[in-house]
C-alpha cells in the first residue's frame, strides 16, 4: 500500500499519474458538451 502511494506521488509529480490523468480527461468531456 505504502509502496503504490509513493510511486502514485512519483508519477503525479512528473505528471504522468492516473489521478491527473483522469482529471484531464473529465476536463476534456466537461469542454466538449
Amino acid at each position: 500500500m505504502a509502496f503504490k502511494l509513493s510511486s502514485e506521488l512519483v508519477d503525479a509529480a512528473k505528471g504522468s499519474g492516473d489521478v491527473i490523468r483522469k482529471k484531464e480527461e473529465t476536463h476534456r468531456m466537461a469542454e466538449e458538451n
